[in-house]
């Protein structure tokens, strides 16, 4: 039996017993937790081309040829050589952008060499993928600093010392406007065209640049550049992935295979992608509670993908544990604590993971807000006039901005909450009440409620004293 195979032998019966024990939790947590770890090089070429093909959209030409080409470089005594460019085009990384990373990961654990392209050139023109206008491009300054600050968020998930770092500029800079010219000769336009994002924002009459154009090209180059075997990207980057290809065909090179990897959707559940401008995503710099309790706030339906993209459960596992919740065997919020748990033991160990479950247990198992220690209270004699976007960021901080609280209103996440004798009663705040004076929307919304209120955002919960 493999090492995986054996650790997921001993995981699987772990999956079996009570899974809202504290213990069996821990345990699990540290078997799953230690595959991030694992040496895979005793799988075969086909298990190893499986294993990556599970947590992928799709692998071209096929899956087969990946385990061909994992059989021939292993009969050469060689690993694959496999690329992934990145454009440093922000400070805040969120858990959507692990994904590949983690993919990477395994690839490193399997035995294969690993390049990471840093888009320094490629950054200053801006990936069009999936944009509906142009993105702005990027100084000397803005890729060193956003670079920095994504390697060390990463870093929990991928072992940067273990990798090739390239810069695309080496290679793109020096490139003559003849060679340039030469090669997109051999490039149909109508190829560069076909693409979506391209069609939907001609037709909406919005700009298209030239070099947006030229960006296939230009990651297209990084593959001769390289002659990798595999190169990886989002499923939005697939036709910017089979340029790669197309090039390496008219350099007379053998052309990589592509592995591209699904576009993680946010938190809210509204089905748009995880992202930073849509306030649904998981910052892997937030502190150990906040991502334990941003992943217990998700639909029940993303446990599953969210499974397999921040884990290394293998599928079987994934399907023994959500065939338990469909038997109500295990109930959904046990496995989505499991869940939280394995992304905060990635962040900050096992131990922290533990901590924060016991915290949110703590504060929110109880059967009422009264009996939660050391919340925070508003007195809205003071703040009364404020309006409850000012008051959740300037007096309770429990949103970055006004328009963070609107959004948490939007998601229907921005509520009410009166405790009396005769239970709780809630009412959920409307995006417009979150810019209304703290006092008028509790005149109006709670004119007959009689008990203690509370002001909930989220996850967070203000007492309201005074009203």
């Amino acid at each position: 039996m493999t090492r995986l195979g054996e650790s997921v032998a001993r995981a699987s019966t772990l999956l079996s017993a009570d899974l809202s024990s504290d213990a069996t939790v821990q345990e699990l947590l540290r078997e799953t937790g230690a595959r991030r770890y694992l040496d895979l090089t005793d799988l075969p070429a086909k298990e190893q081309a499986e294993l990556i093909a599970a947590r992928t959209v799709e692998v071209l030409p096929g899956v087969e040829k990946l385990a061909e080409r994992i059989e021939e470089r292993r009969a050469a005594g060689k690993g694959l050589h496999i690329k992934l460019g990145i454009d440093p085009t922000a400070t805040d990384v969120h858990l959507g952008h692990a994904v590949p990373l983690i993919v990477l990961s395994r690839f490193q654990r399997l035995g294969h060499d690993v390049t990471l392209i840093i888009g320094d050139f490629t950054a200053k023109i801006g990936d069009p993928s999936g944009r509906t206008a142009e993105r702005p491009p990027l100084t000397d300054e803005d890729i060193a600093r956003n670079l920095a600050t994504y390697r060390e968020q990463v870093r929990p998930f991928f072992d940067f010392e273990k990798v090739s770092f390239r810069q695309n500029s080496e290679w793109l800079a020096p490139y003559t406007f003849p060679e340039l010219l030469s090669l997109l000769a051999q490039v149909p336009a109508s190829q560069l065209l076909q693409r979506e994002d391209f069609r939907n924002r001609l037709a909406a009459g919005s700009g298209l640049t030239m070099t947006e154009l030229l960006y296939p090209i230009a990651q297209g180059l990084d593959s001769v550049a390289l002659e990798c075997d595999v190169e990886l990207g989002g499923s939005d980057q697939l036709l910017n992935l089979q340029m790669g290809r197309k090039l390496m065909e008219l350099r007379g090179q053998r052309p990589q295979l592509v592995v591209t990897m699904p576009l993680i959707e946010g938190t809210d559940g509204t089905g748009a992608k995880m992202s930073k401008s849509k306030g649904n995503y998981v910052g892997l710099s937030a502190p150990a509670d906040d991502v334990f309790g941003k992943i217990m706030s998700v639909p029940d339906r993303l446990m599953e993908p969210y499974l397999k993209a921040w884990t290394e459960w293998t599928d079987e596992e994934i399907t023994l544990v959500l065939g338990r919740v469909a038997d109500r065997s295990l109930h959904p919020m046990d496995l989505k604590k499991i869940l939280a748990g394995e992304v905060v033991a990635a962040l900050y160990g096992l131990d922290a993971a533990m901590a924060a479950r016991a915290g949110f247990i703590a504060q929110f198992s109880k059967k009422s807000f009264s009996d939660v220690e050391s919340l925070p209270v508003v007195d809205v004699a003071a703040h009364g006039a404020e309006t409850v976007a000012t008051v959740l960021t300037k007096v309770l901080e429990f949103t970055p901005s006004a328009s963070a609280a609107r959004r948490l209103a939007k998601q229907n996440a921005l509520r009410l909450v009166v405790e009396g004798e005769g239970g709780q009663q809630t009412v959920v705040l409307a995006e417009a009440d979150s810019v209304r004076p703290l006092a008028e929307v509790l005149a109006e919304k709670l004119a007959d409620a009689a008990g203690v209120a509370y002001l909930k955002a989220g996850r967070k919960l203000a007492q309201l004293d005074g009203r």
